[in-house]
């Protein structure tokens, strides 16, 4: 296991994501955490808001009990704010808010008031700095995000096929898109480090057909690569079977049906990763406790498939699956952008 202690390359990469942000010297910076917040990444943040000359703060609130049937992992959906008229008025009126909470601002029903008070959020994802210090973003991965970004928003039909036997369609018609490269430097943006990824949200009964993880593939709720291929079919956006054997199979089945929702088993986001510099094999190399997995999200040329919440489709659920796709090939209106797993250039 990684030693919790503050390292320069660490603080570094910290202050590198910082500048990208436009910190500067007077700037209003709050550090939201929660008590179960990793506090290495809660020190170094702080010291690289001092390095710049900002007034940085922090907010700390405490980790909200356990609410829901089975273990929670990176839902993107914190519940720690709870609405709290201190805790908003603070990050309302800060100009940059670094977000230490385990499951991120992305997907909470504060954040839309916290973005319209002008600030921006930069979710650093609940991962050790080491793995953080890797996926510092560059300056030229927005253009790379911003293209998938068109391209998606320009699309009528996303399909996905793979030898494994996916086959899915998707109408991308009145899909919401979203692409993060790994800062905001805007008031009333959020973006999240490690970047690297483009997602959209399709309306509801947009998604039908069949999608084949195969082994290798990667559940990130449980941290694990799957041993045995598993094939889900999809009706108007919903899992309606799950085909398969083993440990990953009987994992899946048992943690959607212990939520009692239809919106479980629900399609979230869809999308593709573009980070070359993200590794598929990182999950490998970290203790559970010291990865939230966000670079498994991002590496180039993934299918990302997510299951759970999605606020454009009216559906809301605390239950969710991020699924990084190997070898798929993702077409919009036929036109591919990842064929058999690779970026299209």
């Amino acid at each position: 296991m990684l030693s919790d202690r503050i390292e320069a390359p660490w603080l570094d990469s910290f202050e590198a994501v910082l500048r990208l942000c436009r910190a500067e010297a007077g700037m209003a910076v709050c550090l939201l955490a929660e008590t179960q917040s990793r506090a290495l990444n809660l020190e170094l943040a702080e010291l690289a808001a001092l390095r710049l000359g900002c007034r940085p703060f922090r907010c700390v609130v405490p980790t909200p009990p356990q609410t829901a049937p089975v273990p929670i992992r990176s839902t993107g959906a914190s519940r720690a704010l709870r609405g709290h008229p201190a805790v908003l008025a603070a990050l309302a009126a800060s100009e940059l808010v670094v977000d230490l909470t385990l499951e991120g601002l992305l997907h909470a029903p504060e954040l839309p008031a916290i973005l319209r008070g002008g600030a921006r959020v930069l979710m650093v994802s609940n991962e050790h700095p080491e793995a953080l210090e890797r996926l510092v973003p560059r300056p030229e991965d927005e253009a790379r995000v911003r293209a998938a970004v068109q391209q998606a928003r320009a699309a009528r039909r996303m399909s996905v096929t793979s030898a494994a036997g996916t086959d899915l369609q998707v109408t991308m018609e009145g899909a919401v898109t979203a692409g993060v490269w790994g800062w905001c430097s805007r008031p009333g943006t959020v973006a999240h480090w490690p970047g690297g990824v483009v997602v959209s949200f399709p309306r509801a009964g947009s998604v039908n057909g069949t999608l084949v993880l195969d082994a290798g593939d990667v559940n990130l709720t449980f941290k694990r690569y799957l041993e045995r291929p598993l094939r889900l079919s999809l009706v108007d956006d919903h899992i309606v079977t799950i085909e398969g054997e083993g440990t990953d199979a009987e994992l899946m089945r048992r943690y959607l049906a212990a939520w009692g929702d239809p919106a479980a088993y629900a399609v979230s986001h869809l999308g593709w990763g573009l980070n070359d510099r993200a590794r598929y094999e990182a999950l490998a190399m970290y203790d559970r406790r010291d990865t939230n997995g966000t670079e498994l999200r991002a590496f180039a040329g993934n299918f990302l498939f997510s299951t759970g919440a999605n606020e454009f489709a009216g559906r809301f659920t605390e239950g969710h699956f991020d699924i990084p796709v190997r070898n798929c090939t993702i077409a919009l209106d036929g036109r591919p952008v990842v064929i058999e797993g690779r970026l299209v250039p």
